[in-house]
């Protein structure tokens, strides 16, 4: 108890200090502070679910110095350096097989941003990055202790509170799209990784309202996609959708003809309903996919036609510099320089409007830090998807079926992640990296468990 005791003495010291300054309504700030870091100290596990639960919800903060998510983040990770330091935690929990491809990957990084065009940039688009490195040991060093199911239902809760604002209120909306204050696109994405874990905790519920409470879940997602009008979420949807069906076959085969009456039922309320309230935007943007047979027109889909344009620019970019890039975070600038920007650029734009991102995580990586650094991070989601595959085998061994298919379902989210990285940049998600952790996780306590049920 001697570190919770200087804890306590530290907090009382410093209400003294801020009683007799200028500031004395400060002071029960530390009060709280000193308790949300026993709790941290206590839970660590908990920090972590906290920040799984406030990243859909940091558009509402995101004009602020420091959001939830990051404040939950900066004071657990200097508790789990103290822990580790006085070896309350075993430094093994670090190992992962990520490592052998995420070093690699941050030496070429750092080659390439010491390489950079404009080195400004570069560390903007470091600190960005570290973030999402700092989840990763995070979810390393407590994902053992973490209850899947509750940051399934977490997860899940927090993108269905953002579906309803942007439903519900024209604040959370830009042009029509749901935005939940952030890109469109971005919130299409925490709407993918929500998905499978609303579809699990929806098949799992052993009671009947529990299920319906879950299913309705799903529905709020479903609308809440549609509201963004992403193109791209609908794809992945459709795939997560497949997956599901085929994991769940064998229930399938169960499904009796007196079953399909009601079946054909919820399918004559749910289709009609759904495609009246369907935007009519979205509509027409998924019916513009057929312009694809035939070739990218800019004059028919400017959207389509600009996504072509940075993988002509990315394309010069590599090669320009296939070995280290042009520098993380310096597409954008090099972007701005192309007659693209200005023929996309929208009315009475700024001259900001000239410098956009790549909209493809996996061509950002490669045109701004090389083919090898590229190779190195798609390997990294390769390897996380084979993880969470292998602890399903290894679940599915040891004959517990209900952790078998929650792999199946994380397997979906970390799929619907690195599909959505084609049409997202976004290479330091928090998301991206705690389930890049959560995978090693996954897979060491699964081949544990199945060894032990070996050796009894």
């Amino acid at each position: 108890m001697i570190i919770p005791l200087s804890l306590v003495s530290l907090a009382g010291l410093l209400c003294l200090v801020l009683l007799a300054s200028p500031y004395p309504y400060l002071a029960p700030g530390a009060v709280l502070a000193l308790a949300g870091a026993l709790v941290l100290y206590r839970r660590p596990a908990w920090g972590l679910l906290a920040i799984a639960t406030l990243v859909p919800l940091e558009g509402l903060l995101k004009d602020g110095l420091l959001s939830g998510a990051k404040l939950v983040g900066v004071g657990l990770a200097l508790i789990l350096a103290l822990q580790l330091a006085v070896r309350q935690l075993p430094g093994e929990r670090l190992r992962s097989s990520h490592w052998r491809l995420l070093l690699p990957f941050l030496v070429l990084y750092l080659l390439s941003l010491w390489t950079s065009d404009n080195l400004a940039l570069s560390l903007g688009h470091l600190r960005e990055l570290i973030v999402g490195l700092v989840v990763f040991v995070i979810a390393l060093l407590v994902g053992r202790d973490l209850n899947l199911a509750m940051l399934a239902r977490l997860v899940s809760l927090s993108v269905c509170v953002m579906c309803l604002f942007a439903i519900l209120s024209t604040k959370y909306q830009e042009q029509g799209r749901a935005t939940a204050m952030l890109d469109p696109n971005l919130f299409a994405m925490l709407i993918t990784v929500a998905m499978p874990m609303s579809l699990w905790l929806a098949i799992k519920g052993r009671q009947v309202p529990v299920k319906l409470f879950w299913a309705a879940c799903c529905l709020l997602l479903l609308a809440g996609m549609a509201k963004t009008e992403s193109r791209s979420g609908l794809v992945v949807l459709m795939i997560s959708l497949v997956i599901v069906l085929y994991n769940y076959r064998e229930q399938l085969r169960r499904i009796r003809p007196r079953h399909l009456g009601f079946a054909m039922l919820g399918l004559a309320i749910v289709l009609p309903l759904g495609a009246a309230l369907m935007p009519a935007g979205y509509v027409e943007r998924i019916q513009s996919l057929v312009l694809l047979k035939s070739g990218v027109n800019a004059h028919k889909d400017e959207s389509l036609g600009r996504r072509a344009s940075y993988l002509v620019v990315g394309r010069e970019m590599i090669s320009d510099s296939p070995v280290l890039g042009t520098g993380p975070g310096t597409f954008p600038l090099h972007y701005a320089s192309t007659g693209f920007s200005k023929a996309f650029a929208p009315v009475n734009s700024k001259v900001t409007d000239l410098y956009r991102r790549a909209h493809n995580t996996y061509l950002e990586i490669v045109s701004e830090t090389g083919l090898p650094a590229g190779l190195l991070f798609v390997g990294m989601i390769a390897l996380a998807l084979r993880n969470f595959w292998r602890a399903r085998a290894a679940w599915q061994a040891a004959g517990d079926q209900d952790q078998a298919d929650m792999m199946t379902h994380l397997t979906m989210s970390m799929l619907a992640l690195a599909l959505f990285l084609m049409f997202l940049s976004a290479p330091s998600h928090k998301y991206l990296w705690l389930m890049l952790a959560l995978s090693s996780v996954a897979w060491r306590k699964a081949a544990e468990t199945r060894a032990v049920g070996d050796v009894a």
